[in-house]
C-alpha cells in the first residue's frame, strides 16, 4: 500500500486530522492535505497517496507527487550520501524519496547535485520504502522528439539523464536526444546536471552531438592561461587572490591590471576550471584543470 494512491474510509477526526483507514490500516490525513472541495466527514470515501513521514508515521496527502509506481516525473535533488544515494523531492510535503547508490554512477563526480533534475518513478520495496527509480533509455526514446535539420551551431539548453566514462546522454528542453562526448567538456558532467551546449553534429544514432566547450573566439586567453599555469604549479593548487584583491597586489605578483585578473578569473570559472572562495579570498584549481 505504501507508495500508491489508495481509497478508504474516514474514521476519526481531530482539529488537525482525518483519519483514513484502509485495509485494517489506519493513515492521518492532515487538513491542510486536503485538496477536494467538500471536506470529509466520518465515513466519507477519501483517496490519497500513502506514504511514511520523516517521523516514520503513516500518513496521506491528497497532493499528489510527481511520480509513482506507473508515471515518471522530474524531481530536484535536495542531497547527496555516499552511503546511501542522492534525495530527491518530488513534492511530498515532509520526505524526500532516494535513488539508491547502486542506481547512481559508479565515479561519484558524475553524483548529481543539489539543484539538479532527475526523471524518476517510485518504487516501493518488500521492507516498504519508497525509492526513486531512474528513468532508462526506452523511457527518453519514447519522450523524445524529431528535431529539424537547422541546428548546427545553435545552442540548446537540456538535463544529463546519463553519466558514463564515454560522455553524458542528454534531452534538451525540446526533447531532442543528444550526447557530449568526453572530450566535448572539460570535465564529467553530473547525472541530472542542466547545460547549455552548442549543436556541432548528428551522430548516426539520430542523436545530435554537442560541446560544452567554447567556440574558438570564446576559449581563454593569455592571461587566464597564465592563471592557470600558475595554479598548476602550486602545491595546494590554490592561490591567495580573488577580485576582492588590490590592483597592487595583483600588478606586483601577476604583471597585470586588476581588471584583466578579473576578465580571466570570469573565463576559467565560466570554463569550470577553477572556483572562487570570496570569503577566504582565493581561488582554487579544480580537478579537471590539472592537466
Amino acid at each position: 500500500m505504501i507508495g500508491k494512491v489508495a481509497t478508504g474510509t474516514v474514521t476519526d477526526i481531530n482539529e488537525q486530522a482525518y483519519f483514513v483507514q484502509i485495509a485494517g490500516q489506519t493513515y492521518a490525513l492532515p487538513k491542510v492535505e486536503v485538496t477536494q472541495e467538500e471536506a470529509p466527514q466520518l465515513g466519507s470515501r477519501v483517496a490519497g497517496f500513502i506514504y511514511e513521514n520523516k517521523q516514520k508515521k503513516r500518513v496521506m496527502t491528497q497532493f499528489w507527487p510527481v511520480a509513482g509506481p506507473d508515471e515518471y516525473g522530474w524531481g530536484k535533488v535536495t542531497q547527496t550520501r555516499r552511503d546511501l544515494g542522492a534525495f530527491v523531492d518530488i513534492g511530498l510535503p515532509d520526505k524526500d524519496v532516494v535513488i539508491s547508490e547502486d542506481d547512481l554512477p559508479a565515479d561519484a563526480n558524475r553524483w548529481p547535485r543539489p539543484g539538479d533534475q532527475v526523471l524518476v518513478r517510485l518504487e516501493t520495496d518488500f521492507k516498504e520504502r519508497i525509492w526513486a527509480k531512474l528513468a532508462d533509455e526506452n523511457i527518453f526514446e519514447q519522450l523524445a522528439q524529431t528535431f529539424p535539420d537547422n541546428l548546427n551551431n545553435r545552442n540548446l539548453h537540456g538535463t544529463v539523464y546519463s553519466s558514463r566514462p564515454i560522455g553524458a546522454f542528454v534531452i534538451t528542453d525540446d526533447y531532442y536526444l543528444a550526447f557530449v562526448h568526453s572530450s566535448q567538456s572539460y570535465r564529467p558532467l553530473r547525472l541530472g546536471e542542466q547545460i547549455s551546449a552548442r549543436v556541432i553534429g548528428t551522430s548516426q544514432y539520430g542523436r545530435l552531438n554537442l560541446s560544452v566547450l567554447p567556440r574558438s573566439y570564446e576559449e581563454i586567453d593569455d592571461d587566464a592561461q597564465m592563471l592557470l599555469v600558475s595554479l598548476q604549479r602550486e602545491a595546494t593548487k590554490t592561490l591567495p587572490f580573488s577580485d576582492a584583491s588590490s590592483p597592487e597586489e595583483i600588478k606586483e605578483h601577476f604583471g597585470i591590471s586588476k581588471g584583466a585578473f578579473k576578465r580571466a578569473i570570469g573565463h576559467l570559472l565560466k570554463a569550470h576550471l577553477i572556483s572562487e572562495d570570496k570569503e577566504d579570498g582565493t581561488i582554487s584549481l579544480l580537478k579537471q584543470g590539472e592537466d
